[in-house]
């Protein structure tokens, strides 16, 4: 019988200690060591293995070139995260939230894809009968009527891993869904399913599968308190698309964002609805975001955001009010609080509007979360609204970042934007000027270039009669 030996691994950089640390010494992360049994090496040597079985190097001109076919997804908006498609023999990692969607976001893939492929969702979380309920609501809110279940959707309820590569072969699926990562074990590790070793390991078996079948296999992964998938570090490394399904559990709406992605582009973000028959898509998430907006409302601003190669229009709020204390708080909700500061400093110090004595609190409607600073403009043109009492025109959005100076900077993909005001019915766009000419902007809106974020406001705000 082997040995085992106690050994402690970071979860943020995966550095292995013989003793236990507070914080790591290599990133600096506090609580990170985790205990991992291992067993120590047998004489029996164990050769290397080929993804394929064997590995023999190639002339790259003799690999061919071709581009390989896609299987399409009749879920339009996961199809866009992934890059248009589906890749053959491709690992995809979705985490997120406790309860905000992936289980559901996965079934419903899988009962339409299991219509024109073979699919077999494995989950070590829940019975076969309970994903039978959950199926048979989604189908409720078909308009077809009973839509019957399709023959080649196999469901298996399984947290082994040796055991669970028996059904693959058994079944032959061309989509392998694993529910999830952190309940799946090895039996030749002695350590607890969840654990560092035994993810890292459930990973790798799982991605030579996948490269040596061609099978797509989906993995379901959890997050920790902090919002990074909780486990090695390793497995975001290991699989080939990492995707993130988030979202304010009190708010409707979900994102679906790719943060890797080896076949498409990343940061491309997918806008679904929760409702009662599963996560719906929203096609035009901008007009969804406005939709309850208050035209001539003081304090609200739209803005025109990125995500990915989508632009996004949102309504900024921002509300000022006389403080009680003696610190006055920036609440932020949907931006960054040091870009909130920044933002406030640069009203106070170059335009004048005094919030030394005035509580700031700015809100994202919709859950939506901006780090870009393309909306910088509109989150000051929000707070100096609220603060004049003089609302911002209805029918122009703003964009531009804001330096230190006062002075609105430039961002990128502005033909993009502006097409997507436009398409909305929006007249105007405050912009900053242009020093280079680059692609046209669209004729359809009207450009009101300003170098400063005084002239900004004083195009934007309306006075008061």
């Amino acid at each position: 019988m082997a040995k085992t030996q106690t050994r402690y691994v970071c979860d943020e950089c995966g550095r292995i200690s013989p003793r236990y640390m507070g914080k790591c010494p290599k990133c600096g992360a506090y609580n990170a060591m985790q205990e991992e049994v291992v067993a120590a090496p047998t004489t029996k040597s164990r050769s290397p293995r080929g993804l394929s079985g064997t590995s023999t190097p190639r002339r790259i001109a003799d690999i061919s070139g071709d581009v390989e076919e896609r299987l399409p997804v009749p879920i339009e908006e996961f199809s866009r995260v992934l890059g248009g498609g589906i890749v053959p023999g491709s690992v995809v990692l979705i985490a997120g939230d406790p309860g905000i969607g992936k289980s559901t976001l996965l079934l419903q893939a899988a009962i339409e894809m299991a219509r024109h492929y073979t699919v077999l969702y494995v989950s070590g979380e829940e019975s076969e009968r309970q994903i039978k309920m959950r199926a048979i609501r989604l189908l409720k809110g078909k308009d077809v009527g009973e839509v019957p279940f399709p023959d080649e959707l196999f469901l298996v309820t399984e947290t082994n891993l040796d055991i669970i590569l028996e059904h693959v072969i058994e079944v032959k699926p061309e989509l392998l869904i694993v529910d999830s990562i952190q309940t799946t074990y090895i039996s030749e590790k002695e350590s607890s399913a969840g654990s560092i070793s035994q993810v890292r390991e459930s990973a790798a078996q799982l991605r030579e599968l996948a490269k040596s079948s061609g099978i797509t296999v989906f993995i379901i992964g959890h997050v920790t308190k902090e919002g990074a998938i909780a486990g090695p570090r390793v497995l975001e490394h290991i699989v080939d698309t990492v995707l993130y399904l988030e979202g304010d559990r009190y708010q409707s709406y979900r994102l679906l964002r790719s943060v890797k992605n080896r076949f498409g582009p990343t940061a491309e973000v997918g806008v679904f609805e929760m409702q009662e028959r599963g996560l719906v898509e929203v096609s035009n998430p901008s007009e969804a975001f406005l939709a309850e907006r208050m035209v001539n409302a003081p304090g609200s601003s739209i803005a025109v955001t990125m995500e990915g190669t989508r632009p996004l229009l949102v309504e900024i709020q921002g509300l000022t009010s006389a403080t009680s204390f003696g610190n006055p708080r920036r609440t932020p909700n949907g931006i960054d609080f040091n870009r909130l500061l920044l933002t406030a400093a640069v009203l106070t110090r170059r335009v004048g509007v005094r919030l030394t004595e005035q509580d700031v609190f700015v809100n994202v409607v919709g859950g939506l979360r901006i780090s870009e600073p393309a909306a910088d403009l509109a989150v000051a043109a929000a707070i100096a609204s609220s603060v004049k009492d003089q609302p911002v025109r209805a029918d122009a959005v703003l964009i531009g970042e804001v330096g230190l100076n006062g002075e609105l900077r430039a961002v990128g993909q502005m033909p993009a934007r502006l097409r997507e005001a436009a398409k909305l019915g929006f007249k105007a766009a405050i912009v900053p000027r242009r020093i280079r000419r680059g692609e046209p902007w669209p004729k359809d809106i009207e450009i009101l270039e300003a170098r400063s974020l005084r002239e900004a406001l004083k195009l934007g705000l309306i006075e008061s009669e």
